[in-house]
């Protein structure tokens, strides 16, 4: 890198390795969530298993076993009314929020989906871990929120758009 770049610093300006490893702080985080997100989408949609009612592997007898055990029986119960359907919004639901996070599009909007999904995986599933930290969904819930805040500034469609209307006005 020559240490010019354009975006928040202007055309020309020279930046110093701290202000552009900055700038690009968050795209590891970014391709992980998405990667893992798109992934566990296409696993459960794949699943034919998973997306049943009832049976080994099923959403129906997961949410049955941790029931009892969640934060937010309501939550679970309200699931159990479709679990086939329950099953399908969550999968496609990990799928669209994996998509937008890698290609960068509405990324704040799709951060913020894949931190509730994470939230209502935490407080169900993964809520009787002990210690808390042993469960899975609770880091995931966290590492979510730094894109909520930034979104995605390189390499995202929000940024191509962003720069389009900058240079149309």
């Amino acid at each position: 890198m020559n240490g010019y770049g354009g975006g928040p610093y202007g055309l020309g300006e020279r930046r110093t390795l701290r202000e552009q490893a900055g700038t690009y702080a968050l795209l590891p985080l970014r391709i992980f969530l998405g990667v893992t997100f798109v992934y566990a989408g296409l696993d459960k949609l794949t699943d034919s298993a998973f997306l049943s009612a009832t049976g080994t592997g099923s959403i129906g007898e997961m949410m049955r076993g941790v029931r009892d055990s969640s934060a937010i029986p309501a939550l679970v119960d309200l699931a159990l009314k479709s679990p086939e359907g329950f099953g399908y919004a969550i999968a496609i639901g990990e799928l669209l929020v994996g998509l937008g996070t890698l290609v960068g599009l509405w990324a704040r909007l799709a951060a913020l989906g894949g931190a509730l999904i994470s939230l209502s995986l935490w407080l169900t599933v993964s809520w009787q871990a002990t210690p808390y930290y042993y469960g899975n969904d609770l880091p995931y819930l966290m590492a979510w929120l730094p894109l909520v805040l930034a979104g995605a500034t390189v390499f995202s469609a929000d940024a191509f758009l962003a720069s389009r209307r900058r240079r149309s006005m």
